[in-house]
């Protein structure tokens, strides 16, 4: 019985689908229960001269009101710089910045008192765009400068010289599940936190802190969560900090579950980048040498911003081998909330630069822009296969891959059709482009990609399965449980996953940089082969065979001649004093990183993809439409193909969010500057049913890794997101086809239908 490689459901799809599956806030709630709410700034930047909160305390309801003093141990909830107060004590820096916090005895109550509060600012100069960053040199870390060869000279040297500037958004994560922490007291000054995060370790250690505890007094479980995407990995330290402390303060369960706006407005987004670049290439458009400015908005605080703008220095290369290249990375510091994780860590925003200047590149020579895609990928063997951090690109099928979505999606004879439709349609332009993924796999920070699990078989031949990954919908849960089914021989229904735990499984890696099922899917074979291990030598030995020769097949143990039910051999393991539990452990092979340099092997292998998009716009409205998308994705050899491509298509949609509806704006002035003002699905626009496109095919690339990764399959939450380019590049394509041939338009991402009407009209103004 091979479970391995089946399109099996989700293991929770059961419960899904019938309301069932039990997240944070459908936990029942132990008598005596109390609700939290946040009370948040009203000032971008200023001194807090008065925080009056006696309404507040006298509220009906109100048990317990939290400020920044009473917090016993560390007021910090940065996870790598402690920049980051859980409260806000004498500054505030952003609007929307956490001040204090009530505990009440309903939900409603809450919330209806926090706003009782009064509180008066002395207002400091806020910043709020890259401008004023760039002109402040605001940075919340040093710039970094890397090279690789002599870029300057080479663009100095080339036929032809290009330079330009390409802006792209930042993302609001709008996971299902909002922020939510259920923290309650335990005997003898213990905590137990149910939280909604990708990242349970960390939030055992920030609670710790906080409280002045150890992390053995903490223990932090969550058996899923709906939707994370990278804003759980570190900011849903925040709200489990107030959660714990408040239970610690009252003797009380607390619960805190933030409201949507709230959600919004307090927690950090994916990081927008400004980016200028110059190149240098031939009239082929093969790029000789390229330079790159990548200054991104990290809010007020570090949070994580600093592996994520390294992540876009490691993928401003996208497919492409790059000769000579020189990049300047900003971090720059603005009085906004600080921006954090979101799929893709960095590495959208790196592929963005470089794609931009591509196409840039063939619209100047007049060519085809996947010619010039193609010009410039990375080679095999070892001419043009080293990054320009150093890594060899041992396994790029991106040329195999990009030619056979072209054939398959047809995409030459499409482009002439494009341009015949273009040429007698004066209104309704169509564009379209194909673009394509090399994505690292592996965190930067080489101590994270590490795992462990606990495997235990029971007596009746049931299997409980724990490891240090979190479930936040993309199916990791049950890529695990298909692993330790496959290694005993069983049905996946013997298999039963549980909570995420750190008291089961300690010190875990958070759930992200692609990695999950790499990481825990390894860890957990490792401890299921051990049992197996342990029952092949007791059967051998019985039936005076090798260990070799003893199978688990098809819920059964087979032994030469002999079977006998899974079940049965375990129940006699038993009684024959044999261990029937294990734990196990992965580490990354092979990979390194000079975080000072820049330099080294972040990755242990790269998913690849590509996606073609056709696309039309109304010139009159900015209007646009996705009419069309083929999308050939490398999953390596599939753990379950049915997940993967949800996750493909998943990740396609989203991304396509980022670069076309999903517009994040600030008021620029006035007493209420920096206030975010699209805080709620009624003015941020996420893609909905009727944005995916009426033609829509995706495809797993036939292609097993050559890396050891678990049953050699590739991680595929991330890479998906980046083939939403081809979406992007296609509506400037047809962008061009309203402005004219000769036309490089500015187009800033999100390409919403204002910004297409500006692309349009700049156009034709420099025409």
């Amino acid at each position: 019985m091979s479970t391995v490689g089946k399109p099996l459901p989700h293991e929770s799809a059961h419960l899904h689908v019938r309301g069932a599956a039990q997240y944070v806030d459908d936990l029942p709630e132990p008598a005596g229960t109390l609700h939290a709410a946040v009370g948040l700034s009203r000032c971008a930047h200023g001194q807090v001269r008065r925080l009056d909160l006696d309404a507040v305390r006298s509220y009906p309801g109100v048990l317990a009101v939290l400020v920044a003093a009473d917090i016993p141990g560390h007021n910090n909830c940065g996870p790598i710089l402690h920049d980051e107060p859980i409260l806000a004590h004498e500054l505030v820096q952003f609007h929307g910045q956490p001040l204090f916090a009530v505990a009440a005895t309903s939900h409603e109550i809450a919330r209806r008192a926090v706003r009782l509060a009064v509180v008066e600012y002395a207002p400091l100069p806020a910043i709020l765009d890259f401008d004023a960053a760039l002109a402040a040199e605001s940075w919340v870390l040093p710039p970094v400068e890397t090279s690789q060869g002599d870029a300057a000279g080479k663009i100095a040297a080339a036929p032809h010289r290009l330079s330009g500037v390409a802006e792209v958004g930042g993302q609001e994560h709008f996971y299902l599940e909002g922020q939510i922490s259920y923290a309650e007291p335990r005997e003898d000054h213990t905590l137990q936190l149910w939280c909604s995060t990708q990242h349970p370790t960390e939030m055992q250690h920030m609670v710790a802190h906080a409280l002045g505890w150890h992390s053995h007094q903490i223990t932090v479980l969550c058996r899923r969560m709906g939707g994370g995407f990278g804003g759980k990995e570190s900011q849903s330290a925040q709200w489990a900090c107030i959660a714990a402390l408040l239970a610690q303060r009252t003797g009380r369960p607390v619960k805190l579950r933030l409201d949507r706006d709230d959600d919004m407005v307090a927690s950090g987004k994916r990081h927008p980048f400004r980016i200028r670049w110059e190149a240098g290439f031939d009239g082929q458009g093969l790029l000789h040498g390229v330079r790159f400015e990548l200054a991104s908005d990290c809010g007020y605080s570090a949070d994580l911003s600093g592996p994520v703008n390294d992540r876009a220095i490691c993928h401003v290369d996208n497919a492409y081998y790059l000769d000579a290249v020189a990049i300047r990375s900003l971090r720059c510091k603005t009085n906004k909330v600080s921006n954090t994780a979101f799929r893709g860590f960095g590495g959208p925003q790196g592929m963005f630069a470089i794609e931009s200047l591509i196409d840039d590149v063939a619209r100047y020579l007049r060519l085809d822009p996947l010619a010039v895609r193609q010009r410039n990928f990375y080679g095999h063997g070892p001419e043009r296969a080293t990054t320009h951090y150093g890594m060899a690109v041992e396994d790029n099928v991106a040329p195999e891959l990009v030619a056979q979505l072209a054939v398959e999606c047809g995409y030459a004879a499409r482009r002439e059709a494009i341009a015949a439709f273009n040429a007698q349609s004066p209104v309704i332009k169509r564009g379209i482009a194909l673009t394509p993924v090399k994505f690292g796999i592996s965190f930067n920070a080489t101590h994270y990609n590490q795992a462990g699990a606990l495997v235990q078989v029971y007596t009746d031949g049931s299997v409980l399965l724990n490891h240090g990954g979190t479930e936040m919908g993309q199916g990791l849960h049950t890529k695990v449980r298909q692993i330790v089914a496959q290694v005993f021989g069983l049905p996946v229904g013997q298999v039963r996953i549980t909570a995420t735990d750190t008291s089961k499984v300690p010190n875990t890696s958070a759930t992200a940089a692609s990695s999950g099922t790499d990481l825990n899917g390894k860890a957990a074979e490792a401890a299921a082969l051990r049992i197996r291990e342990r029952l092949a030598a007791f059967v051998a030995e019985q039936a005076g065979l090798a260990p070799e020769a003893v199978s688990f097949v098809d819920g059964q143990v087979r032994a030469g001649e002999q079977a006998e039910d899974f079940g049965a051999l375990c129940a006699r393991a038993y009684h024959a004093r044999i261990q029937l539990w294990d734990n196990g452990f992965y580490r990354t092979p092979k990979i390194h990183w000079d975080v000072k340099a820049k330099r080294g092997r972040p990755f242990y292998y790269f998913a690849y993809g590509a996606a073609c998009s056709e696309v039309a716009i109304d010139t009159l409205t900015g209007e646009s439409r996705l009419l069309r998308a083929d999308l050939l994705h490398d999953a390596g050899q599939s753990i379950n193909p049915a997940l993967d491509i949800g996750q493909i298509e998943g990740g396609f949609i989203q991304g396509m969010g980022w670069l076309t509806s999903e517009e994040l704006c600030w008021r620029a002035s006035g007493e209420q500057a920096g206030q975010l003002l699209t805080h709620a699905p009624s003015t941020y626009k996420i893609p909905t049913a009727a944005d995916v496109p009426p033609v829509f095919h995706t495809r797993l690339y036939a292609n097993r890794n050559v890396e050891d990764s678990i049953h050699r399959s590739k991680a595929v939450g991330e890479p998906p997101l980046m083939l939403a380019l081809s979406v992007f590049f296609a509506l400037r394509d047809a962008v061009v086809a309203a402005v004219g041939p000769d036309s490089r338009p500015s187009l800033r991402a999100p390409a919403t239908p204002e910004s297409i009407l500006r692309a349009i009209r700049r156009g034709r103004e420099e025409a």
